[in-house]
């Protein structure tokens, strides 16, 4: 899925549970997604707060997000977990396009993943103990619509676009 439709969850409000928890997830990737699209490098990594926040980091944060989640945990791949403070940055050679390649690259991979498991899966987490697939894809909806938020305001005070469609 190159560029989800921002309605998709509204055609899933009478699907079973998996089918709305994949469509909530989808919608708030594509949410994001959007925020970043047509806006030049500069336009992108604009602060507009003191944090590292910008719509570029919050793409690469959440394409880390995606794959700590779905590759490190679902699927139980080892790596080491990155730098919390360094998901957000962005280095100079990374252009907008490619951010949004390797975030939409990330999600390809973790609906590949997911799309293995029953939503009873239980992996062990460091901090949690045991999580389920249905926990992984709430807290994943939690984490990408907060930060789908972030985005919207970013955008608004980048070039005055809003809500689910600018």
């Amino acid at each position: 899925m190159t560029y989800p439709d921002v309605l998709a969850s509204a055609r899933s409000a009478a699907g079973g549970e998996r089918q709305v928890l994949e469509a909530s997830l989808d919608l708030q990737r594509a949410v994001v997604r959007r925020k970043a699209a047509g806006l030049s490098a500069t336009q992108a990594r604009r602060s507009f707060v003191p944090s590292a926040t910008t719509i570029a980091g919050l793409l690469k944060h959440l394409a880390i997000v995606e794959n700590i989640w779905f590759e490190q945990v679902l699927a139980q791949q080892p790596a080491p977990l990155p730098d919390p403070d360094g998901t957000f940055a962005v280095g100079a050679d990374e252009s907008v396009e490619e951010l949004i390649a390797a975030y939409d690259a990330a999600c390809a991979r973790s609906r590949e993943i997911a799309a293995k498991f029953e939503l009873d899966h239980l992996v062990p987490q460091a901090q949690l103990g045991q999580v389920s697939l249905r926990w992984i894809y709430a807290h994943m909806i939690e984490e990408t619509a907060r930060h789908a938020g972030h985005a919207d305001i970013l955008r608004e005070l980048t070039d005055g676009a809003t809500g689910l469609l600018g």
